[in-house]
């Protein structure tokens, strides 16, 4: 008896944790609707500082919760959405933006991507035409048995290749290289 009470007590205290952990949508911060979309649309062109990979408005950080605080405060002293995104890169730079405009310092960022792509696939294609206009004989042909060993076993071949140099003759040992392995 006391075991099923113990059980019944754990049962509650972990659906009590889990009653803890269900999650409900925030409310609003604003009690202005209009506001608050604003708010929204402002923090959704603004990358999170901290996250990097998301914007003022879907990240959860702690810069990010500060920033819409602020933002929301600028609207309700009447700044335009162009003054509070202008205060933000005066504060920030233009990595806070999420399309950064433009402009000399940031064609890195624009071109960047496109011609790391170009050279990438120009050394490909260099690589490539050189390897198809050297003869058969410029590469080095596998022999038999060498990759997979003797008998087509991996295993062997790490075996054989762990074992060193081979101890007799390949054709008269009757044991595999320094393994002592018979052959078949």
């Amino acid at each position: 008896m006391p075991e099923t009470l113990s059980r019944a007590i754990v049962a509650l205290l972990l659906a009590l944790c889990a009653a803890q952990v269900v999650a409900k949508e925030a409310a609003p911060e604003a009690a202005d609707p209009a506001l608050e979309a604003r708010m929204t649309r402002i923090t959704a062109e603004l990358r999170c500082l901290v996250c990097q990979n998301q914007t003022i408005a879907d990240s959860n950080a702690g810069l990010a919760v500060d920033l819409r605080r602020e933002t929301r405060e600028l609207l309700r002293q009447g700044k335009s959405d162009e003054e509070i995104v202008a205060y933000m890169t005066a504060r920030y730079g233009d990595f806070v933006l999420y399309r950064p405009p433009l402009k000399p310092t940031t064609a890195l960022l624009w071109f960047g991507p496109a011609a790391m792509l170009l050279l990438g696939g120009t050394v490909l294609l260099l690589v490539l035409r050189r390897r198809t206009r050297l003869a058969a004989d410029a590469f080095e042909p596998d022999e038999e048995g060498e990759d997979l060993g003797e008998r087509g076993d991996p295993a062997a071949s790490a075996a054989a290749s762990a074992a060193g140099p081979a101890t007799g003759s390949a054709t008269g040992s009757a044991t595999g290289p320094a393994t002592g392995i018979a052959r078949p």
